[in-house]
């Protein structure tokens, strides 16, 4: 087959089956007459109405936003100067490619009927070059870069949202650098996240991350990352898998939306005044003491929360500023945190898991669930059919759906601070490193009229629609898990959550474990007879 029918094909298909992941949404409103004195035929002149915007989702889209070419690993990458900007604010971007020249090729995410992403901008040819050599900094482990800027970057008109940078190298290859244009108030919308921290952490580029060193050891890992560096792989791996299909789905719902970072509401106490629900996405790990901050107070003033995956606020962070700016430098000491500098000085500010010593305060407290354990794969079983938000999936007490637990889960562990009212809403049996336990998904509702969702597995978000990685995911787990965030998103667009749908507390029922049977052995079945 042609190139050019292979790429018809895959649009074709990527078109159906986008079409068939996401609930359909109202249809769009049409553009009226452009200002000005019209007349009909034999009746008098009248002022025609001024235009309406056309919504941003009727906008025409782009199928072609997807990389088709990554090329050699230097042939072309690059970063952001900043992660996220009010529209119109300029981005700077370095790059460094082995091409002669290339451009830049501005893709927003959304539904776009189907399309997926909209097509906002283009770059003239810029001339390219190789930029020098990584640096180092030993104290941490850290790589950095010290590039030139290689073109600046206008995004006037462009609405908040998250956005893929494409980068076209002459030679063919192609990478992504993603960039948030955050929303200037969020009041009455429901926020969407983009985890950037835990973006970075992951990030591999130049041969550490916060997990390993380029021998692959746990000892050689860096304490802290930089912004200041390309993403690795396409450059926007954990958007892509985790983040990208909700927003698809968010955005054809038609619900009035918000886009901030991790980094935008840790440095904004205010960034979620007034919003109706913060949605964090399926891999949430690494949060700072004052973005977990930010987010309670947010709860606690009636902000809905969902966490569409797991392991969520798993990993205390510090945010430091780099050359280019602030909150640009992720530590995270982890295991080692007696060598983070902050021990013995201020010990709400040592980077350990958020669990841990020495200033223990367990995720469960704000998320409803605590992270237990990696990795397993595993039936989702459903416990709580007449919980509100799987109204219409047709799931009844214990069914299955296959393979949706993993690759990390998390659990109501009465050995932890419980919010209550809460509800288990799924308890899956599963094994974790020889361990039997369960995952789950549940819900509370908090005093202040907050509901607070957990899915309580990392593969919620993956589920909605392809690519499905071989995992053995269905098409009618996709249909559940789309049905229930599309009713949780609309529900909680409606402002405080608790009154209209109030938790009902089965945790006493459930004889959930206390404590982590992962870490002590212990074994949690034989299951619950659901």
């Amino acid at each position: 087959m042609s190139s050019g029918g292979t790429h018809s094909r895959r649009v074709f298909l990527r078109r159906a089956a986008a079409a068939a992941a996401i609930v359909p949404a109202a249809a769009a409103a049409g553009c009226d007459t452009p200002g000005g004195t019209v007349k009909a035929a034999g009746g008098p002149a009248r002022k025609a109405v001024a235009p309406r915007p056309v919504p941003e989702n009727s906008l025409p889209g782009d199928p072609r936003w997807e990389i088709s070419n990554l090329g050699a690993p230097d042939e072309v990458m690059g970063y952001a100067g900043q992660s996220s900007v009010l529209p119109g604010q300029p981005v700077d971007l370095y790059v460094s490619t082995t091409a002669r020249e290339f451009k830049v090729v501005a893709f927003r995410i959304g539904w776009y009927n189907g399309d997926l992403a909209r097509k906002v901008w283009e770059s003239a040819p810029v001339h390219g070059s190789q930029q020098q050599a990584a640096g180092f900094i030993e104290e941490t482990s850290t790589v950095t870069t010290d590039w030139g800027a290689s073109l600046t970057v206008p995004t006037d008109g462009w609405p908040a949202g998250s956005y893929l940078l494409r980068l076209d190298a002459h030679s063919g290859a192609q990478r992504y650098i993603p960039l948030t244009i955050r929303s200037a108030s969020t009041a009455g919308k429901v926020v969407l996240k983009n985890c950037v921290a835990t973006w970075q952490a992951y990030n591999t580029w130049g041969g550490y991350d916060l997990y390993n060193g380029p021998d692959g050891s746990y000892d050689t890992r860096s304490y802290a990352v930089s912004l200041d560096r390309p993403y690795d792989q396409e450059g926007a791996y954990l958007f892509m898998v985790y983040e990208r299909k909700l927003i698809n789905l968010a955005e054809r719902l038609g619900l009035p939306l918000a886009y901030l970072t991790s980094m935008d509401i840790a440095s904004d106490p205010n960034a979620l005044d007034g919003a109706s629900a913060l949605i964090s996405l399926g891999h949430d790990e690494y949060w700072s003491p004052p973005e977990r901050a930010n987010v309670t107070a947010a709860r606690d003033a009636g902000v809905n929360l969902a966490f569409l995956g797991a392991n969520a606020m798993f990993r205390r962070t510090r945010l430091a500023p780099t050359a280019l700016g602030a909150g640009r430098l992720v530590i995270c000491y982890k295991t080692s945190y007696m060598q983070d500098p902050m021990y013995g000085v201020d010990s709400a500010l040592v980077t350990s898991d958020w669990r841990e010593p020495p200033d223990p305060d367990p995720e469960s407290s704000v998320i409803g669930t605590l992270y237990e354990g990696y990795p397993t794969v595993a039936d989702y079983v459903v416990a709580t059919p007449d919980a509100w938000m799987f109204a219409g999936t047709g799931a009844q007490k214990g069914t299955s759906f296959a393979a949706l637990v993993g690759i990390e889960y998390d659990r109501v562990n009465p050995g932890y601070p419980v919010q209550r009212p809460v509800q288990i809403l799924s308890h899956s049996p599963l094994t974790c490193n020889g361990v039997n336990s369960y995952a789950d998904s549940a819900y509370y509702t908090h005093s202040s009229g907050a509901g607070v969702f957990n899915a309580g597995t990392m593969r919620w978000v993956e589920s909605f629609g392809p690519p499905l990685y071989n995992w053995g995911i269905t098409s009618a787990c996709g249909q559940f898990t789309r049905q229930v965030t599309s009713s949780i998103l609309r529900a909680f667009a409606d402002g405080p959550a608790a009154a209209k749908y109030p938790a009902h507390d089965n945790l006493d029922a459930m004889n959930e474990w206390p404590g982590d049977p992962i870490a002590a052995g212990y074994n949690l079945w034989p299951p619950i007879v659901l």
